[in-house]
């Protein structure tokens, strides 16, 4: 008797065990075939190393490249990426349509948003430098643009975000939510792939922060660590389900800056140029150039 296996786990009768659960989790999901496989987060991480690459080839991508090697290099490594990117889209949509076959619909499907986020790639960068100068000018800290891009937790998440938020518009949310949350896993920082977020966006520092579905993010608007722009209350329907997609995360103007521990919750309005002080807990709208704290609310 081998030293494996001479102590008598009892490792059939657990295997016995999580096949009949298994089988019933599958018919309890209407799944009672064997299901389409679900999209890779190892594959997933690999994708968006190589779109950090393709979009910083000198930065995220290879140090070593040469002025003449960085198309190349972006041309291979995007062409290899988008190739991988439509095989995780493919399997969401098949997933979706319950197809243990090959389905041509969601063939077709996952080619139309590769190419469409193909496209994306040029305002995604352009968006992502606004990000970077933002963090730049708002901390003493940072030395260099460039610091920015390397170091900073919360250019990560973005960067994330605003690629994901991409394929979430485009009928891929659940590759893009798996996206965000491999930046969650790695910040601490919960950006949902449907928020949509304007130029010049900076989170400093930024473990904590919860960004909801359907918030709302203007230009130049900056976050401090553990900052929530979340939902006041959940709606259910009769059935006691909750409700899906309703507008029910803030919108924060243009130029507001909300400091550390500040919770804004609900579909409130934080007008243009407020600043929300730190700790704060905020359930209603304010006006543009309004002051928030603790111990008093005005405006300028």
């Amino acid at each position: 008797m081998n030293e494996i296996s001479k102590y008598h786990w009892g490792v059939e009768e657990t295997v016995s065990q999580l096949r009949k659960l298994r089988v019933q989790s599958l018919e309890n999901r209407n799944r009672r075939h064997k299901p389409p496989k679900l999209p890779s987060r190892k594959e997933l991480q690999v994708i968006l190393d190589g779109l950090s690459g393709v979009l910083f080839p000198n930065r995220l991508g290879r140090p070593d490249l040469t002025e003449e090697g960085i198309d190349y290099f972006v041309g291979f490594t995007l062409d290899r990426v988008l190739h991988d990117l439509f095989k995780q889209i493919r399997r969401e949509l098949q997933f979706i349509s319950g197809s243990e076959g090959i389905d041509e619909a969601a063939h077709q499907k996952a080619i139309e948003i590769t190419r469409l986020f193909n496209a994306q790639l040029p305002a995604i960068r352009a968006l992502i430098d606004s990000d970077i100068q933002a963090a730049y000018e708002g901390d003493p800290a940072a030395r260099t643009p460039d610091e920015v891009l390397v170091c900073y937790p919360g250019l990560m998440a973005v960067i994330y975000q605003r690629l994901a938020h991409v394929l979430y518009k485009h009928g891929a949310p659940l590759v893009a939510r798996m996206m965000t949350e491999l930046a969650h896993s790695a910040t601490g920082i919960d950006i949902h792939p449907g928020a949509e977020i304007g130029e010049s966006f900076f989170i400093d520092h930024g473990t904590g922060v919860v960004i909801g579905e359907t918030t709302i993010i203007g230009r130049n608007v900056r976050l401090y660590q553990a900052v929530t722009l979340g939902a006041k209350r959940f709606e259910k329907a009769e059935d006691g389900s909750l409700v899906k997609g309703n507008l029910r995360h803030p919108i924060v103007e243009d130029d507001v800056v909300v400091y550390a521990g500040a919770t804004i919750l609900g579909r409130v309005t934080i007008g243009k140029g407020s600043i929300i002080g730190g700790n704060v807990w905020l359930t209603h709208s304010v006006e543009p150039r309004s002051v928030i704290t603790q111990a008093s609310e005005r405006s300028e």
